[in-house]
């Protein structure tokens, strides 16, 4: 049986002409080891960002990554770290989330944040808008669209993968 392990957020994937902010709950072990966004081969976020932005989904992922910025698009986790088992969401505990009233005045051109999966909006939920507590804080989010959607995890198995892709490729378009 596999134990609660404490992990970190990746570092962010954000370029200065960032307008798209891409945000998962926590990277899952196999992103964790190799310390990319999105390693696990089954899962679905490279293949919606090949069909978007014309980007290789088997490019390095540096290559991968620098074409996404190119695409004004970058990649973030709503949770700075917590404790899970494995890659599983649904064992997060003691979640602590990025600090993005820091990061927003940072990267003013963010217009979109696309939410991956249902946890990673009720995170941004129950954590993140909480920390803009304030107006001066609220006003970062006033021209900011928030968008949830399907979880390109090969654990969310409610819909097809060409709904998935279909999904994101609206939101990233």
């Amino acid at each position: 049986m596999s134990r609660q392990t404490v992990i970190s957020a990746l570092a962010p994937a954000i370029s200065v002409s960032c307008q798209i902010l891409v945000l998962g709950s926590m990277p899952g072990a196999i992103s964790q080891k190799k310390a990319e966004y999105y390693a696990h081969p089954r899962n679905l976020f490279w293949d919606c960002v090949e069909t978007t932005f014309q980007i290789d989904r088997n490019a390095p992922y540096q290559a991968r990554l620098a074409a996404l910025n190119d695409a004004h698009t970058g990649l973030w986790d709503v949770l700075a770290s917590c404790s899970r088992k494995a890659s599983s969401d649904a064992t997060i505990r003691d979640a602590k989330c990025n600090d993005f009233v820091k990061l927003l005045p940072a990267y003013p051109q963010i217009n979109r944040i696309c939410l991956n999966g249902r946890t990673t909006f009720d995170y941004w939920c129950r954590l993140v808008i909480p920390s803009f507590a304030d107006e001066l804080d609220e006003e970062l989010l006033a021209d900011v669209e928030i968008i949830g959607l399907p979880s390109t995890s090969p654990a969310h198995a409610a819909l097809s993968p060409a709904a998935k892709i279909d999904a994101w490729r609206a939101a990233l378009s």
